[in-house]
């Protein structure tokens, strides 16, 4: 059965793969993001760009570009890394990062609602340096708050929509070769899509609201 699946941050990198991974299921995928690319345009997706989910004014622009679309899966993936050091603190870029790494998810999701068939799924991309147990090295302070920050908003969101059938994941993708991590990583973007792909297949009402590696390992808090 086609399903209709929205990516955010589909332009390039996890995103990007993701949208080539469920166009090749035979899925209508949605593409969301701020600018599109060449690589976007090639998957054949219905591409809606201008999304910037760090503004309020995403939600409007994601109604009217999914009107009437009925929403099986949702992959709130679009994320910002930036870095930051006590005793030089930038709180610009700790504000930027939850404004779109915390808020930006909880956006597109609530703007969505009406979108989400009953049975349906949302997938947060995360990260495990939002674990605090965790956290060994210190550092990444915006990083670090923002996805502790998602993981909790997602943990809400899978109690506040279990009674719809609305099933939430917590995935984190791994140390991804990138252009967020300047190309470095153990795993490419096409093996974390397909692992974190088989992570929402297994999901469901029972499992709603875990905290996944990619790999499948279930990660601490």
């Amino acid at each position: 059965m086609t399903k209709s699946i929205v990516v955010t941050g589909a332009n390039r990198g996890i995103g990007l793969e993701f949208v080539k991974l469920y166009c090749r299921r035979g899925d209508k995928v949605y593409a969301v993001c701020r600018q599109s690319s060449a690589a976007l345009a090639e998957t054949g997706a219905d591409i809606i760009d201008g999304v910037d989910v760090g503004s309020e004014a995403c939600a409007a622009r994601l109604r009217e570009g999914l009107a009437n679309v009925r929403v099986q899966l949702l992959i709130n993936n679009a994320g910002i890394l930036r870095d930051e050091k006590l005793g030089e603190l930038n709180y610009a870029t700790i504000e930027d990062q939850f404004h779109i790494n915390t808020l930006g998810p909880l956006r597109v999701t609530e703007a969505l609602l009406d979108n989400l068939e009953e049975g349906a799924k949302i997938a947060l991309i995360t990260s495990r340096m939002g674990s605090i147990a965790d956290n060994s090295s210190g550092g990444r302070y915006g990083y670090r708050i923002s996805k502790a920050a998602l993981n909790i908003a997602g943990v809400s969101l899978a109690h506040d929509l279990k009674p719809r059938g609305i099933a939430v994941a917590l995935l984190h993708p791994g140390y991804v070769a990138t252009d967020m991590v300047g190309g470095r990583g153990d795993i490419s973007p096409e093996l974390a899509a397909e692992r974190l792909a088989a992570r929402i297949d297994e999901l469901n009402l029972g499992n709603s609201g875990s905290f996944w590696h990619s790999n499948g390992e279930l990660l601490p808090w």
